[in-house]
């Protein structure tokens, strides 16, 4: 099975469960640290031309990380492309799954296994936390409704302020978002870079939780330690 991979999360969940299938990856795929592929492009922009090339059996996607356009051009060249849907953590597991078996995997990896019983023993938050969660700055956005992250915050006690808004990724004022005085101002690593030195300064007065963007916002292998590493975070956060 020849595989290309157009999500940075679907790439790690590939190359830890079938090694050697992916042939062609993002230039956004990270993880793992040397992993051999053809970098065909970004996220939003993959090399067509690049992947068809590599005459790959499947190519996977996210609807959310990837443009139609680009998925109809690979299919009208006549490639199999499967397109994910995850907008929260069981509907993570279950992608994966599906992932998995169509890139030929003989049996569910262990690995899935685990980060599934990392979330499914989750304690009880022992009190809620409200928080904004800018992914943007110059605009400012901020997770909004029905997104992954989202999910992943409230499953850790974390309630976003805009969790309701109508748009999953709105732009808002940053005077709207230190008005709005959350317990937490949370921010990820990705895809904004947000630092100590980038991000704390604009929420004078609040308390800032700096996270991994990729323990936040990715599904794959990471979901195994995601739920202690931002546990950690935030609770450093709180103090």
């Amino acid at each position: 099975m020849r595989v290309v991979s157009l999500v940075p999360s679907l790439t790690e969940a590939v190359a830890a469960t079938l090694p050697g299938a992916l042939v062609g990856v993002t230039a956004w795929c990270t993880h793992p640290p040397g992993l051999e592929a053809v970098r065909i492009g970004g996220t939003k922009n993959p090399a067509v031309d690049r992947i068809l090339a590599l005459a790959p059996d499947l190519v996977i996607a996210n609807e959310e990380e990837n443009r139609a356009p680009d998925l109809d051009a690979l299919r009208a060249a006549g490639l199999g492309v499967l397109v994910t849907e995850v907008r929260t953590v069981p509907q993570a597991f279950r992608e994966l799954d599906r992932v998995l078996t169509a890139c030929g995997a003989p049996a569910r990896p262990g690995w899935l296994d685990r980060a599934e019983a990392a979330w499914t023993d989750l304690p009880e938050p022992p009190a809620r936390t409200t928080a904004v969660v800018p992914v943007w700055r110059r605009p400012w956005m901020v997770l909004g409704r029905d997104t992954f992250a989202g999910d992943v915050l409230a499953r850790l006690g974390v309630d976003h302020v805009y969790a309701g808004h109508p748009d999953r990724y709105p732009r808002a004022p940053l005077a709207e978002l230190v008005a709005a005085a959350p317990d937490l101002v949370v921010l990820p690593d990705e895809p904004y870079r947000f630092t100590a030195a980038d991000g704390p300064e604009a929420f004078p007065g609040l308390r800032c939780a700096l996270v991994s963007g990729r323990h936040l916002t990715w599904y794959g292998p990471s979901l195994t330690e995601a739920p202690r590493v931002l546990g950690e975070a935030l609770a450093a956060a709180r103090r």
